[in-house]
């Protein structure tokens, strides 16, 4: 949840994990202490408050160097300039290598920085006086004090930050300071309430806020971090049982606050459970024109926290901005997964490449010394328009545009039978399929025990799912060639409920060969009996793997702003929007989608009752029969974008 390590954390899982691969005589790692010195300065931006900043400049004063920064919430420890931490800020060891000038700040409000700290703070388009101050403001006033004070630059600055931090490097780039010549926003929090980390589809993303929400609090600044950071005692180990305990979202609130202490961050997002001016005020994306910086923004197709915002942000900068150098990067990673793991497999599911290193070597690498040196290497390789994975053949594609232009629109149709087509129904009549959901067993987002948001579950296996009689299953016949989706994906559902509100999840999944062995992949691991015999763990066969998902909280079906009841009985159409996927279900495989009316704790339980979530009573919670139709003139399906092999 917005990079809950911290993205100094995240970088050091990087680079750690790099040593552990090598050789005992491997030859002497780099020694980043050893060629940058560091600095610290509390920089005054125009409404008088002193940010701090770390600053890591070459020893080698014999070139000049360009600035590259990032802006964070999560503190630039650690502190003291005794206390090295540039391989901290540095995307990898070749950008230490490369040489730059490393800065790290902690945002107003936060760690050791003053002022007051907002959440997604609002930009202000109109500054008429110094009080006028904004991310966008701080990291001006912070640019042109790195460029008069600090010795060695070459006056090109470049800004980048992954998660929270990827916000506040889409939010410097607006109005930009003419020195910011190179932006790359990766896993941008960009819209909290629409698809982002609070709200999908309108319903709350329950796991995962509390358990950022317990340990992001609010701060005295300045304040360096603990020395250890607390852990929240769950009393079980499984986020199923736990939250099922509650009745309600303010019982949920106030356990988080047991200690005494509200986290008004925690309680904002209960407190604004539609799309108000608290949510818009936040929203990023509409103010992203007037780019002059050139932009690479990157995502993973598996990102549990933040995959709404890289494609928002690289839409919005495209239709807003359209002069901007606009370039996306979407690969098979979890959050900040690029940086933070080899990007070879995620859970069963493998990708069999180095997907990291190959973004970091030949995309983020010669991006940044394509924009920011005085005269960059003609021998870098040329950083496509939209540079994507697909998943399923395991291939890099590279569009001059995202969607790319050459995928079609076409249709998954649900069918009789459980089956899924691509051929419309022809019969008329109230056809339809029926589940009874009970918010007392709400359906699991996983199969198995866990506390949190695995990062797994985007992958996750979905035949636990399958079995239950409150899911809807829909089966397409074995393919006989490979369909690939590129793009985004609207679930059409023609659906009634015998209550006043339901959530209308939505899932596609890729269902492998029931014979399948997984090509090319590393022999299984074995987990060892008690009878001390060794058994292996499944093979992929049958895998159902779930390749996107998200609900539809009904009450919100025709605005986000102001919520309605639904009438019992009475079928309408509901559009599900489904992020983007690059995914192709191989030959012999089938595609596979689910529909239900839970999924938790991923999301909190909706009562099917129009009520106040927050605040819902333990008789609002009630049993309805949901039923999706599809027949001709009600044909429920999944509206999708095909590329055909002889169209690549």
């Amino acid at each position: 949840m917005r990079l809950a390590l911290g993205l100094t954390a995240l970088t050091l899982l990087c680079l750690g994990a790099a040593r552990a691969d090598e050789a005992p005589d491997a030859k002497p790692k780099y020694e980043p202490r050893e060629h940058y010195t560091k600095y610290e300065y509390r920089i005054p931006v125009r409404d008088g408050k002193k940010l701090y900043t770390a600053v890591y400049v070459p020893k080698d004063a014999s070139r000049r160097y360009p600035l590259l920064m990032v802006r964070t919430p999560y503190s630039c420890g650690p502190y003291g300039v005794d206390r090295d931490g540039v391989g901290h800020v540095a995307p990898n060891e070749d950008f230490l290598k490369a040489g730059y000038i490393f800065v790290c700040q902690d945002v107003r409000g936060r760690f050791m920085s003053e002022g007051r700290f907002i959440e997604m703070t609002p930009h202000r388009p109109l500054k008429k006086t110094p009080a006028d101050v904004d991310e966008s403001s701080d990291t001006h006033d912070t640019v042109q004090w790195l460029i008069d004070h600090v010795p060695g630059n070459n006056g090109r600055v470049g800004i980048w930050g992954v998660s929270y931090p990827g916000f506040y490097t889409s939010a410097s780039i607006i109005d930009s300071h003419p020195a910011i010549k190179a932006a790359s926003p990766q896993a941008p929090v960009t819209d909290l309430f629409m698809g982002d980390d609070s709200f999908h589809g309108g319903a709350f993303m329950l796991a995962a806020n509390f358990g950022f929400y317990t340990f992001f609090k609010p701060q005295q600044t300045p304040v360096l971090p603990p020395k250890e950071w607390p852990q929240f005692d769950y009393g079980t180990a499984d986020s199923y049982d736990f939250f099922l305990q509650f009745t309600n979202l303010d019982a949920i609130a106030a356990r988080l606050a047991r200690d005494g202490k509200p986290n008004h961050y925690f309680d904002d997002q209960l407190g604004h459970d539609r799309y108000d001016e608290f949510w818009k005020s936040r929203a990023i994306t509409p103010h992203l024109k007037n780019i002059h910086a050139a932009v690479l923004t990157v995502g993973g197709w598996f990102d549990a926290e933040d995959l709404a915002g890289p494609l928002a942000t690289y839409r919005a900068i495209g239709r807003q901005s359209p002069a901007t150098d606009n370039r996306l990067v979407m690969g098979p990673w979890v959050h900040g997964g690029w940086l933070g793991s080899p990007g070879r497999q995620l859970g069963r599911v493998q990708f069999q490449q180095p997907t990291s290193e190959q973004f970091q070597k030949e995309v983020l690498l010669p991006f940044f010394e394509q924009q920011l040196r005085d005269a960059p290497d003609p021998k870098l390789p040329k950083v496509a328009k939209a540079t994507v994975f697909e998943t399923g053949t395991n291939t890099w594609r590279r569009y001059d545009a995202w969607p790319p232009r050459e995928a079609h629109a076409r249709t998954l149709y649900f069918a009789p039978g459980g089956r899924l087509s691509f051929d419309a129904p022809e019969a008329a009549g109230p056809a339809f399929d029926a589940w009874i959901s009970d918010p007392a067993k709400p359906v699991p987002f996983v199969g198995y025990a866990t506390l949190g948001v695995p990062q797994e579950y985007m992958v996750s296996d979905q035949r636990f799912a399958s079995t239950r009689p409150d899911v809807l299953t829909y089966r397409s016949d074995v393919l006989e060639e490979d369909v690939t989706l590129a793009g985004p994906i609207v679930a059409r559902l023609f659906a009634s409920t015998s209550g006043t509100d339901a959530d209308w999840v939505v899932k596609l999944i890729d269902v492998y060969p029931a014979d399948l062995e997984e090509e090319g992949a590393p022999p299984r691991k074995r987990r060892p009996r008690t009878e001390d015999v060794e058994a292996p763990e499944p093979a992929l066969g049958g895998y159902q793997q779930l390749v996107r998902a998200d609900p539809l909280r009904g009450r919100f079906r025709k605005s986000f702003e102001v919520p309605e009841a639904m009438v019992p009985g009475q079928v309408e159409e509901l559009k599900v929007r489904l992020q983007d996927v690059n995914h192709s279900f191989r030959r012999g495989h089938r595609i596979m989608v689910q529909v239900q009316s839970s999924w938790f704790p991923l999301i909190d339980r909706n009562p099917q009752s129009f009520v106040p979530l927050r605040s819902a009573k333990a008789e609002d919670f009630q049993v309805a029969t949901q039923k999706v139709y599809r027949s001709k003139g009600q044909a429920s399906g999944l509206d999708v974008l095909v590329v055909e092999p002889a169209r690549r």
